[in-house]
């Protein structure tokens, strides 16, 4: 993630901001720019003098308190922008606890599309691809009904249950779980992978490449998940998987790694902004921090990532520790698991080059 100035007084604004703190000029999220930009409204309109002289409508979630994006002003165009277009289920707004909650969800997945369009990874909805469109619905549980709302994702329709948003819930079900981390943009970042998984390594040589790093995703899913919730994981799966709940299946795996492939480069992108470097005083090497001089975002190597990503991980996870808190990466990244993120960093920087071969 990018750090942001307001285009009109320079002062330092964040993605989730929507009114400069120190002008108070309103402020709008153009998400094929990647700029959050300072805005002068004209009969309902607004434009940005920083930029040119187009014409732009809040997304209609904006009027929920929900979005800050921007999209074009156009008759007959789109009322909503470039990540809730995405949206196929919302709760009952009418409700001030589903509202809350729903607002922030919201910012999670924002954060989720920044890194999908800075990536180029193809994003269609269910009207333009009927049978692997991506959608969303967040779904509030009937008190009534047997069975909780679960998160997960079928065939690019992804269900996120509206109590992950309160982090009460949210953390019991993560010590009911045994789990070591459970944010709602890690839910995100995981269920994304696997619509990816779909889209990018199903089928042709990626296929094959997968199947020799993860395995075989043939294997039964739901047998495989059953076998996992009774037996839990090998006890040597740190060497080779991500998570524990990676080893439960192939599937599993590349979505857990696609996932902290997402947290890795977001992070790395932050810091960088932040121009954070350092030179511990224990004088080792290993935890040194250069400044950075590339963009992850469109970095390559996964080693020259990497690389920058292990020492800040123990950087932000000392600091956690300094303030009493939980380390904010509780994982481990062996040999294998960086060549398994390294596929997944060829793969996604092929599918900008596939989406441009798809229109020809």
């Amino acid at each position: 993630m990018k750090l942001f100035s307001c285009t009109h007084c320079g002062n330092t604004v964040y993605f989730e901001n929507a009114v400069c703190e120190r002008c108070s000029h309103q402020l709008g999220y153009l998400p094929h720019r990647a700029q959050l930009v300072s805005l002068v409204e004209d009969g309902g309109l607004w434009t940005s003098p920083a930029i040119n002289d187009d014409a732009f409508v809040f997304c209609a979630n904006a009027a929920h308190a929900a979005c800050n994006w921007l999209i074009p002003a156009e008759p007959g165009g789109d009322i909503y922008c470039a990540a809730c277009r995405h949206n196929e289920t919302i709760p009952d707004l009418s409700d001030p606890a589903n509202l809350q909650r729903w607002q922030t969800i919201e910012r999670a997945k924002k954060r989720l599309f920044y890194s999908l369009l800075r990536l180029g990874l193809p994003l269609k909805t269910r009207a333009e691809d009927p049978l692997h469109g991506l959608a969303f619905r967040f779904l509030a549980e009937d008190q009534s009904a047997p069975q909780r709302v679960m998160t997960g994702h079928d065939n690019g329709i992804i269900t996120i249950a509206l109590a992950e948003a309160d982090d009460a819930e949210r953390e019991y079900r993560r010590t009911s779980m045994n789990e070591p981390y459970r944010t709602l943009l890690g839910h995100f970042r995981h269920e994304i992978g696997h619509h990816y998984w779909d889209l990018l390594a199903a089928e042709g040589s990626a296929l094959d490449v997968f199947r020799d790093l993860f395995g075989d995703e043939r294997r039964d899913y739901a047998a495989a998940l059953q076998a996992h919730y009774a037996d839990g994981a090998p006890p040597s799966w740190s060497q080779t998987h991500i998570s524990a709940y990676a080893t439960a299946h192939p599937w599993e795996d590349f979505a857990e790694t696609f996932a902290h492939y997402l947290h890795i480069i977001d992070t790395v992108e932050m810091a960088g902004a932040f121009g954070v470097r350092a030179r511990p005083n224990t004088g080792d090497e290993h935890l040194s921090i250069a400044p950075m001089r590339f963009d992850p975002y469109l970095e390559p190597d996964m080693g020259t990532i990497i690389d920058n990503w292990v020492p800040l991980a123990s950087l932000i996870n000392n600091l956690n520790r300094a303030v009493g808190h939980a380390d904010a990466y509780p994982f481990v990244l062996g040999p294998a698991v960086v060549e398994k993120l390294a596929f997944v960093n060829t793969l996604v920087h092929q599918a900008p080059v596939r989406a441009q071969l798809n229109r020809v």
